[in-house]
């Protein structure tokens, strides 16, 4: 497993040890969207050691043929596509699981805007670990990259409004924590994190529990009085029956432009309000003067092109 590559390298396997658990909350500090090491050591390395021993079944044959001994190194990270960078602190973690002895300077931090053939950072430590963890690293950063681009062009069409971009659960398997972070490093927000952390009564829960009206009175007696209740409706009848029923939180589901703008006037304030349903780049605008609180919008996570980003320069440093 993992363990005889530490072996192979001879680097000390106790950072595997590092973190066990799941949080998400206190995963940015205040406004700032750098993330919080905290987060970084009980959250983020398990899945990082999950994605390094996914690529390192018994050990790295390639690396290991050229390199069989320890030499220091460094190698830069290039920008090859204008965008938002995000996930720096993760491409870091990656080596340092690999080697705490890595070095990992930036010129850059999350959030900045990069170009194309800018020189974004430099990794310096054994050659080793910095082939082993090089495709690890920049999937991490090409990828939250991509979602912070892509978030933040949407973001820049509501600019004006009072509207608030929100993401939603369709994530990659086992990376959420680090896509919903690039959603707000992109100047987006977050929906619910997880099916524990809100609760959203969409048509499969209403139709188990028989209607609206029996779905939130359910979820008021079940849930921690702390929670607010939004439900999912799809049209104007549903929309009467979510206000009689009391919900917190109304989302308008692929409703058309007439119906929500209708539903809105008809809530008047008596809920939040949220639409959603295929939300993307080329559509969003048509949205903006509906006026809803949220728009939601799946493609910011499933959809988001990478960020064309590379380590380039690998060379022996003495």
């Amino acid at each position: 497993m993992v363990a005889v590559l530490w072996r192979k390298l001879h680097i000390p396997n106790q950072s595997l040890h590092l973190s066990i658990g799941r949080i998400y909350y206190h995963f940015f500090t205040g406004k700032d969207t750098n993330m919080n090491n905290i987060t970084m050591h009980l959250n983020a390395d398990d899945l990082i050691l999950l994605a390094l021993k996914e690529d390192i079944t018994s050990e790295d044959i390639s690396t290991n043929a050229v390199m069989p001994e320890f030499c220091l190194g460094s190698v830069d990270l290039i920008c090859k596509q204008d965008g938002i960078i995000a996930g720096l602190p993760v491409f870091k973690r990656v080596f340092q699981l690999l080697d705490p002895d890595v070095s990992v300077d930036f010129f850059c931090k999350d959030g900045d805007s990069v170009t194309s053939g800018e020189l974004m950072g430099k990794v310096t430590g054994d050659i080793r670990v910095l082939l082993s963890g090089e495709r690890t690293a920049l999937n991490y950063l090409q990828r939250m990259s991509g979602i912070a681009t892509y978030t933040n062009s949407i973001v820049s069409l509501l600019a004006g409004s009072n509207i608030k971009l929100l993401d939603t659960r369709k994530t990659t398997p086992n990376m959420r924590i680090f896509e919903k972070y690039a959603v707000k490093v992109g100047g987006g927000n977050n929906h619910r994190y997880n099916l524990s952390d809100g609760i959203l009564l969409k048509d499969n829960h209403i139709g188990a529990a028989g209607s609206i009206t029996n779905a939130v009175s359910m979820a008021k007696n079940y849930a921690s009085f702390v929670r607010k209740i939004e439900i999912e409706v799809e049209n104007l009848e549903m929309v009467k029956e979510a206000v009689d029923a009391g919900a917190d939180i109304i989302m308008l589901d692929n409703m058309s432009h007439d119906d929500m703008k209708k539903a809105v006037d008809y809530i008047d304030g008596r809920a939040e309000t949220e639409c959603s349903g295929n939300v993307t780049k080329e559509n969003i605008s048509k949205l903006a003067d509906i006026g809803v609180d949220y728009i939601s919008s799946g493609a910011l996570t499933h959809s988001a092109p990478i960020l064309d980003i590379s380590l380039k320069n690998l060379h022996p440093v003495t």
